[in-house]
């Protein structure tokens, strides 16, 4: 009798760490999918963003091709860790056209640009927040997967650790802006 209690128990803990960690995963890939979402809206915008410009920069193309081959990168990444680093170059490229925007006083006063730019503004925001939700995830993840005796189940059915997303060097530097 007390062997079906002992048997019942260790099947019951099975069930809940293996439910626990699925749980935990599937709000992981949420979370990347909140990252995706305001990724798409801000390239969503970038090519509105580039055509107001255009008409004002026009002798500052590489920049604009630059923003262009950017968001271009961020919508082709397949993987976590190339659409970050993607998305890194993208934000670096951002700062810089923004910067450039500044010797152009026509531009800045500009109401599409202006509306273009808090836009881009408040979805940047966005993606910090969901970057760091996301982060917030991956640990929570990693960590159920990594304790005891929870590794052990996660190493029988395959759960593997996920990415942090993370910020390149370059995104951390202040841009520099030059009249």
């Amino acid at each position: 009798m007390w062997v079906y209690i002992i048997i019942g128990l260790i099947v019951l803990t099975i069930i809940i760490i293996y439910n626990g960690l699925v749980r935990v995963r599937n709000q992981v890939r949420n979370a990347w999918a909140q990252i995706d979402v305001q990724l798409k809206r801000r390239n969503d915008l970038i090519p509105n963003l580039i055509e107001t410009v255009k008409g004002y920069a026009k002798h500052e193309k590489t920049l604009l091709t630059d923003v262009t081959k950017a968001r271009s990168q961020v919508m082709n990444a397949k993987s976590v860790e190339k659409k970050a680093d993607a998305s890194n170059m993208l934000s670096n490229t951002l700062k810089s056209l923004f910067a450039v925007a500044e010797n152009y006083p026509d531009l800045k006063a500009n109401q599409n640009f202006l509306q273009l730019q808090e836009e881009l503004s408040g979805t940047e925001n966005k993606i910090a927040y969901s970057r760091q939700h996301y982060n917030d995830m991956v640990m929570r993840y990693n960590t159920k997967i990594e304790v005891f005796p929870n590794n052990l189940l996660a190493g029988m059915f395959s759960f593997k650790h996920e990415q942090m997303f993370k910020t390149d060097e370059g995104e951390k530097k202040n841009v520099k802006v030059q009249f």
